[in-house]
């Protein structure tokens, strides 16, 4: 099987998407950085996700944001965005997957870590550079699915020293990982991205 593009409908609109499908009940819904600054899912740290979660059996959804790509719609300063999130959950869920992750980069974390107020279909979140230097977490709470939190210890936008403030709140039982040397970007450390998150899945998702 390969990835294949699909247009998946949020409220009034389509958002481009690459689904890739496989047996099992295990799914994986993964958001990208901003899209004001460039991103979208093509994203190197995106592709990274997605690689580590298909090798572990997971189905996989990654999609454009509205606005992004050829999605419809315009950037919503991340409210519109909490409904494409939710939407691709649903989508996973109506092709039969029943333990699905969300996992996100940067801008991605933050609008799943909004669109997570309970009781939610999420099995394991995982918040890879949550910008909390860049964006508003303010209202994050308690985040009953949050599983794995990964960062750069150069990283500007998401400093480990900030988010370790933070994690008591989202959940105390999160692991966090710190990549040495790494920034927002991944640079030169995305093997180590990808071991860390093969750590958490060959595990069975059992962080926390």
């Amino acid at each position: 099987m390969a990835e294949r593009q699909v247009f998946m409908p949020s409220q009034n609109l389509k958002l481009e998407a690459l689904l890739e499908l496989v047996d099992g009940t295990a799914g994986v819904v993964i958001t990208h950085p901003h899209p004001l600054y460039g991103g979208d899912m093509e994203n190197g740290v995106v592709e990274s996700i997605v690689q580590v979660y298909r090798s572990h059996g997971y189905s996989t959804l990654r999609f454009n944001f509205r606005g992004a790509g050829m999605s419809q719609g315009r950037y919503d300063d991340g409210r519109g965005e909490q409904e494409d999130v939710r939407s691709a959950i649903q989508l996973l869920a109506s092709h039969g997957k029943t333990r699905i992750d969300l996992a996100g980069y940067s801008f991605g974390a933050w609008v799943n870590a909004l669109a997570m107020p309970p009781p939610s279909p999420v099995n394991g979140l995982i918040l890879v550079s949550p910008p909390v230097a860049f964006l508003d977490f303010s209202s994050v709470g308690f985040l009953a699915p949050l599983k794995l939190v990964v960062a750069g210890s150069q990283d500007q936008f998401a400093p480990p020293e900030r988010i370790r403030a933070l994690l008591p709140t989202w959940n105390p039982k999160a692991r966090f990982e710190v990549i040495a040397g790494a920034d927002h970007f991944y640079w030169g450390h995305t093997e180590e991205l990808e071991t860390i998150l093969t750590g958490y899945l060959g595990g069975a998702g059992t962080f926390g």
